[in-house]
């Protein structure tokens, strides 16, 4: 499953790097990429949208629709 999500909160390389560790420590099969320009974070995984939107959320960045 292809998931893709708005990610405000991303505001640097470190937090991205941040975010796709914290991600990947829970779902290490997961496939993420992080674009900084557009603050997306797009994930390809087995696992469930609730299941990284509560990772994006815990590692403390916010998610909105893309505007």
């Amino acid at each position: 499953m292809a998931l893709e999500l708005h990610v405000p909160t991303i505001n640097s390389p470190e937090s991205a790097k941040s975010l796709k560790q914290t991600i990947l420590t829970s779902q290490p099969d997961a496939n993420i990429e992080i674009d900084l320009e557009a603050k997306t974070v797009t994930v390809n995984s087995q696992a469930s949208e609730e299941t990284f939107k509560q990772l994006i959320v815990a590692a403390g960045h916010h998610i909105t629709n893309a505007s």
